[in-house]
């Protein structure tokens, strides 16, 4: 039941991102007088809409995307009066062209001729299509913001959580002990254990040296295998001495994202595990954060199609293991939502999940709507910016303006973009049905 509630949870979350960013469009759009004669959330059949003035707003089957309809969104061929729109076309792609330019005309009624998108000055135009893709990328800042000044940052504790069992092995890892209760083989009582410390000591001092900072008291820890030390702990209220020879463990060397290499590494290892407390961030911890989110997004976006190939050929068709940085679509992130909220972890925990998942995915979603290409909101800026160049290049060398950019004629551009673009997004989905990424 909570996976459930968890999945339709983010679904909805997912379709509030859809929502603002068609939003970040349909605001300026209407402030600068363009006719906005649709907001869609989704696609598909329509499941509900409404219409407000001269705008229909609704809801769609399909929480895969968004769009608004402005009128105008493609200019006259050039030479071609305004309004019209030649008849005579050969080929298919410039019947295509011509088909959706006098499809865009039909749609500017009486009166609207001064309210078509194309019309627009070059920076007004950019105003709104980056307007879609810079309110995901301010709501990305003001879950961040709630996520690392409201629920906090998991800071490990001095106290106690959890001791373990046995030492880790490369094969073994974790430490965990066989079903009969002994050590695997290669592997030996954690000290932890047999120095006799209990979940709920707080440790106060190793070797007379006073710690405050759980994490420089395992570098302690990890550099000194072998030697045997006195750590002073707090148990009920009471210093107790315990004696420990820090033992050595040979484990997995992971990488960024948390899968393990085939470097492995020893260190002196105890088998204490912290606990961990909650601590709130200054507002300045939110730029560096989102930074460093930032770049790992941009080199997510790079390596994209890599690791769609490597989806495709060692996961679907191999048989392989779903790695975690694979791609996702709409449908796994939501089935992470789901498996976050069935998860046994702490409200707060899972609170602190689900925001950073959500932020990460509007950052995300900024980024790939600047993509300079057709349909993406960052082709029209391209064209847009493209205009601006070639009427100022104009103006300073006396020579009549060139006119709006005929971005009709990369139409086929946008078309086959658009295609890529959902074959891509059949894969992802196929995958997240039939080997979704698991938190487990």
């Amino acid at each position: 039941m909570l996976e459930l509630i968890g999945i339709a949870i983010f679904i909805a979350l997912i379709g509030l991102s859809i929502a603002l960013h068609e939003l970040g469009h349909l605001m300026p759009a209407k402030r600068f007088g363009v006719k906005v004669t649709d907001y869609m959330i989704g696609f598909g059949p329509t499941l509900w809409s409404r219409v407000r003035g001269e705008t229909r707003y609704g809801i769609k089957a399909i929480p895969v995307g968004g769009y608004i309809r402005m009128i105008g969104m493609l200019p006259p061929a050039p030479g071609d009066p305004a309004g019209t729109a030649r008849s005579m076309t050969t080929g298919r792609f410039a019947t295509m062209v011509a088909q959706a330019r006098q499809q865009s005309l039909e749609e500017i009624g009486p009166g609207d001729a001064d309210r078509v998108f194309y019309k627009l000055p070059v920076r007004k135009r950019m105003v709104i299509m980056l307007g879609g893709p810079f309110m995901n990328l301010a709501f990305a800042f003001v879950l961040f913001a709630v996520l690392l000044m409201g629920v906090g940052v998991p800071t490990p504790t001095m106290e106690v959580s959890s001791i373990g069992q046995c030492t880790p092995t490369p094969t073994q890892p974790t430490g965990e002990p066989l079903p009969s209760g002994e050590c695997p083989t290669g592997s030996s009582p954690a000290p932890a254990a047999v120095a006799g410390f209990a979940p709920g000591d707080v440790v106060l001092s190793i070797d007379g040296v006073p710690y405050a900072d759980w994490t420089a008291a395992t570098d302690w820890i990890r550099e000194n295998p072998g030697v045997t030390t006195t750590v002073t702990v707090d148990r009920d209220g009471v210093p107790v001495d315990l004696t420990v020879t820090i033992g050595e463990a040979t484990r997995p060397v992971y990488d960024d994202t948390g899968m393990p290499t085939d470097e492995v590494a020893t260190a002196g290892y105890v088998g204490l595990a912290p606990g961990v407390a909650w601590q709130p961030q200054p507002w300045t911890a939110v730029p560096e954060y989102m930074w460093d989110i930032t770049v790992r997004s941009v080199e997510a976006l790079i390596s994209l199609p890599v690791r769609l190939y490597e989806l495709v050929t060692e996961t679907l068709l191999g048989g392989g293991e779903r790695q975690v940085d694979s791609p996702v679509s709409v449908v796994g992130v939501s089935r992470i939502g789901g498996d976050v909220a069935a998860m046994d972890q702490p409200f707060r925990a899972k609170v602190a999940t689900f925001l950073g998942l959500l932020a990460s995915l509007n950052l995300f979603l900024f980024l790939f709507n600047l993509l300079p290409i057709l349909p993406l909101d960052g082709g029209h800026v391209a064209g847009a910016a493209y205009e601006g160049v070639r009427r100022w290049l104009a103006r300073v060398t006396g020579r009549p303006d060139p006119g709006p950019v005929d971005i009709a004629r990369l139409l086929p551009v946008a078309y086959v973009v658009a295609g890529v673009l959902l074959a891509m997004g059949v894969i992802v989905i196929w995958a997240d049905l039939v080997k979704p990424i698991s938190l487990g």
